[in-house]
């Protein structure tokens, strides 16, 4: 173990899983409504709503490195972070946390937006966009497709912030998300796993909206 590091769990299986799986839907979603498979779109949108909603509930209930308790930080954090004053441990640091609520935000109102979003002849339209007007509906699909270009953007950001890790600082951050493991120095602790109990619940809620929420459709 060179330079005095050892290897320690950094993410969790249920992290890791709706990383990649979201990395693979949000091009789909977009491919999808490119080409007019709307069937597709709407499956992909569901499959986003439930991993998002998961996701945040984990993010209260899950692991330690999960947990937004445990990586956002305030102003002052992010100030002393970027000084070198403090650490950050394992997992997201002040700077990295940015950028996950940042996704995770705009997911959410994009997903939103196509829940209740519909074209001015109501064909292809949101499984809740009868519970608002016509016009909201068609402002929703506005908005909706604005969105992409929002979302667009802070992922090249993410991906950049990635690159600048790998090519200047010569840290790899996709390796831990792929593993699960990380290389920390000798007596960093490890991350504490949320337990079954809590994904079966965390997953449980998230299905269950999701499964709603395309039935109302």
């Amino acid at each position: 173990m060179a330079g005095g590091s050892t290897p320690v769990p950094v993410w969790d299986r249920p992290v890791r899983a709706v990383h990649w799986l979201i990395v693979l839907l949000i091009p789909f979603s977009w491919y999808t409504a490119e080409n007019e498979m709307m069937d597709w779109h709407y499956r992909s949108g569901i499959a986003i709503l439930g991993l998002v909603l998961f996701r945040l509930i984990w993010g209260v209930i899950g692991s330690s490195t999960a947990r937004f308790a445990g990586f956002v930080k305030g102003p002052r954090g992010i100030a002393d972070y970027l000084s070198g004053r403090s650490g950050h441990g394992i997992g997201h640091n002040p700077l990295g946390a940015l950028s996950v609520l940042a996704l995770l935000g705009m997911l959410s109102v994009q997903v939103g937006l196509g829940l209740f979003a519909s074209d001015e002849d109501g064909l292809e339209s949101g499984p809740l966009s009868h519970w608002v007007s016509q016009d909201t509906a068609e402002a929703a699909k506005d908005w909706h497709e604005l969105g992409w270009s929002v979302l667009a953007v802070l992922i090249l950001l993410h991906v950049g912030a990635v690159l600048f890790y790998l090519l200047a600082k010569r840290r790899n951050l996709v390796r831990p998300m792929i593993t699960g493991v990380t290389e920390a120095p000798a007596g960093t602790a490890g991350m504490a796993g949320g337990g079954a109990l809590r994904f079966l619940l965390a997953a449980g809620v998230a299905f269950a909206v999701a499964w709603w929420v395309s039935a109302q459709g």
